[in-house]
């Protein structure tokens, strides 16, 4: 959306360093001069918390390939049910075996969104 309007967040944050830095933090240093947080600092926190304990087995492995996935791509990527057919959550099935670990795609779509708070939380 900002791109159509000539702004390229990926651009402004390499011309200053700071392309590990997450959409948000980026934007609220900018309009806040807010400390950003790095991805990998958020993913960090977010695994010493409790809220991976809530999850067992496959459904506990996937939400930490997700938060890899985070700190190397972003937010974006992990909101798209598409990641599933890419490496490492091919090896626990496709998409729609993925999601039974979760009790369905109800439960899958809630964790992300459980996750995605738990990423904002941060900091």
């Amino acid at each position: 959306m900002l791109l159509e309007r000539g702004i390229d967040l990926e651009r402004m944050k390499a011309d200053q360093s700071m392309a590990d830095v997450d959409d948000f933090d980026f934007i609220c240093h900018v309009a806040f001069n807010q400390k950003p947080l790095t991805r990998q600092e958020r993913a960090t926190t977010v695994k010493k918390r409790d809220f991976l304990n809530k999850y067992k087995g496959v459904a506990r492995e996937v939400l930490e390939a997700l938060l890899d996935k985070y700190m190397n791509t972003g937010i974006y990527e992990i909101e798209n049910t598409e990641i599933l057919k890419l490496d490492p959550f091919q090896k626990f099935g496709k998409p729609s075996k993925i999601a039974q670990f979760f009790g369905g795609k109800a439960g899958y779509l809630q964790a992300i969104k459980e996750l995605e708070k738990e990423l904002y939380e941060v900091g």
